[in-house]
């Protein structure tokens, strides 16, 4: 297994870690640890570079694998064998502004579930924009922009954001841990990475986010559709 060192840590940029498995095939390594984000909930996989003495190999795709994370790397050269040392970096531009966009989208779901109790239904995200579809019966440009003000206002709030890993059963005796309409957790982890953003949000989540609201910067709800008869969807862009 690798050990994802971004759970603990989204602004770790660089580190250094052994090459446990190669697929010439696929042209893939898996690391003893990574700070690779693999891509889930939504977000994007990550990007960057892996390194080792002037040589430096693109990695073009992260993804989960059966046992570990997966780093596809670009180019047809030869690959870095098993027990090498490595040095990876992350894409750090691209990073930091997923996630400044997930936690824009994490502040959009607390409003949006405090103030009118919508569950998630459904949500997607590229760098500085995304999509949250929700439980609404009906949206007009009004409500729109009576949340885009409260998101805002979060934001200026300066909520600092909090990420803990606790036992399954602990993490769900907290009320409302769960925000989508269904439970993607599947019953076989352990173990459940939580994000709060302190008053505001808390739940279950597996990517990256920055250390306060303020870091996301304002927020403009650009758009809005009906996605079904209870289905909304808003469309979110931050300022870059």
């Amino acid at each position: 297994m690798t050990a994802l060192l971004y759970q603990t840590d989204s602004y770790l940029q660089e580190f250094d870690a052994n090459v446990t498995a190669v697929d010439e095939n696929t042209r893939s390594v898996v690391l003893e640890r990574s700070a690779f984000y693999p891509g889930g909930g939504g977000q994007p996989c990550d990007s960057g570079g892996l390194s080792l003495a002037g040589q430096t190999w693109e990695v073009s795709h992260v993804r989960k694998g059966p046992q570990a994370v997966e780093h596809i790397l670009g180019g047809e050269g030869h690959l870095p064998t098993t027990g090498t040392l490595l040095h990876g970096k992350i894409n750090w531009e691209h990073r930091y502004q997923l996630m400044r966009t997930h936690t824009a989208l994490h502040i959009l779901c607390g409003v949006v579930f405090r103030d009118y109790g919508a569950q998630v239904t459904g949500g997607d995200m590229e760098p500085l924009k995304g999509r949250m579809d929700f439980e609404f019966e009906s949206l007009s440009k009004d409500l729109v922009q009576v949340i885009e003000k409260a998101v805002n206002r979060e934001v200026v709030a300066a909520h600092p954001i909090r990420v803990q890993i606790l036992p399954r059963q602990q993490a769900f005796e907290i009320p409302d841990l769960i925000r989508t309409k269904i439970n993607l957790l599947p019953p076989d982890i352990q173990y459940v990475r939580v994000v709060e953003l302190v008053g505001l949000d808390l739940q279950a989540d597996g990517g990256t986010h920055v250390a306060n609201t303020r870091e996301v910067g304002r927020i403009h709800v650009v758009d809005y559709k009906s996605k079904g008869k209870i289905n909304k969807r808003l469309y979110i862009e931050m300022e870059d």
